[in-house]
C-alpha cells in the first residue's frame, strides 16, 4: 500500500505540533448548507469540467443529510438506492465476518463518493458505513443518478476509472497483507491515511485528524490491537510518531516509508 510514490497530501498548510488531543469534533447532527454542497459538487472530480448548467442540475438532485458521530449512514443489507458524496467530516466503511466481527475496509474524506453498488445491479448493500465525526453527505437517488450519467457520459467514464483503482488498491492491500510483517503492514496504513486525510506540520511531520482507534488500524491491517499498539509504542519511543485520543502525528514519515517497503 505504501509503493515507491510520493506522499502526496491533501493539504500542505503548516501546523504547530501539538501535544494535547485536537480540537473536539462535535458529535450533533448539523445542517448541510447549501453553500457547502454547491462547492462540494463543484470539487467533486467525477463532474470536473461540467459547465455550471450541468452542476446546477445535479446540486437540484441532490439531498444533504447529517449524522451524528457513531451513527451509521447505512448498514449491510439495506436497499441500494442511493449514492453519497461526502460533503464534510470522517466515515468508515466496514463489512462483517460471519462471526460477527467489524472490518474497516475504507475511510471517507469529503469529495468521496461512496455507496454506488446499485449502479452496478446489486439491490442491497455490501457494506455498512459509520460516522467517524459529524457527517454531512450529499444523496443523490440511483435512477436521478444514471439520468446525470446518460446525460454526461464522461461522468460514467469517470465513475468506472474511480471504481476500478479502489478495485485495485484493494487487490494490492491483501497481495501486501499476505507478506509483509505486522509493523510494514501498520505504516502502511499510517502512510495510506496520510496521503488521504494528513496536514504538514511546520516541521516536516504530517498530522493526522482522525479519530482512528487501534482496533480499526488492526481490521485494515488483517493483525491484532495489541500487535498495533506494539509497534506504534515503539515508534512512539523512538520518536517517530506522536499521538493523542483523536489524532496522530507522523514525526518522521520518510522512516515509516522505510519500514513499509521492508
Amino acid at each position: 500500500m505504501a509503493g515507491g510514490a510520493t506522499l502526496e497530501l491533501r493539504e500542505r498548510t503548516p501546523s504547530v505540533r501539538r501535544r494535547v488531543p485536537l480540537r473536539q469534533m462535535s458529535a450533533e447532527p448539523h445542517e448541510c448548507a447549501t453553500a457547502v454542497r454547491r462547492r462540494i459538487v463543484d470539487q467533486v472530480p467525477l463532474f470536473a469540467g461540467l459547465d455550471r448548467p450541468a452542476l446546477a442540475e445535479i446540486d437540484s438532485r441532490m439531498r444533504a443529510t447529517s449524522w451524528a458521530e457513531g451513527q451509521d449512514l447505512y448498514t449491510e443489507g439495506d436497499p441500494a438506492d442511493h449514492v453519497y458524496i461526502l460533503a464534510s467530516g470522517r466515515a468508515k466503511t466496514l463489512r462483517v465476518t460471519p462471526d460477527g466481527e467489524e472490518h474497516v475496509v475504507d475511510l471517507l474524506a469529503p469529495g468521496d463518493l461512496f455507496g454506488g453498488t446499485g449502479l452496478l445491479g446489486s439491490r442491497e448493500r455490501t457494506e455498512t458505513v459509520r460516522a467517524m465525526t459529524t457527517v454531512c453527505a450529499l444523496r443523490v437517488g440511483t435512477e436521478d443518478l444514471r439520468r446525470i450519467l446518460l446525460r454526461h457520459p464522461e461522468v460514467g467514464l469517470r465513475a468506472l476509472e474511480a471504481t476500478g483503482r479502489r478495485l485495485e488498491l484493494a487487490r494490492a492491500g491483501l497481495a501486501a497483507q499476505a507478506l509483509a510483517t505486522v509493523p510494514q503492514r501498520v505504516a502502511a496504513v499510517l502512510l495510506q491515511v496520510a496521503r488521504k486525510f494528513g496536514r504538514r506540520t511546520a516541521d516536516g511531520g504530517i498530522l493526522l485528524e482522525v479519530p482512528l482507534s487501534r482496533a480499526d488500524i488492526a481490521s485494515m491491517t488483517g493483525s491484532t490491537p495489541e500487535s498495533v499498539s506494539r509497534a506504534m509504542s515503539r515508534w512512539r519511543a523512538e520518536g517517530l510518531i506522536e499521538s493523542g485520543r483523536r489524532w496522530t502525528e507522523l514525526r518522521d514519515p520518510e522512516r515509516l516509508e522505510e519500514i513499509a517497503l521492508g
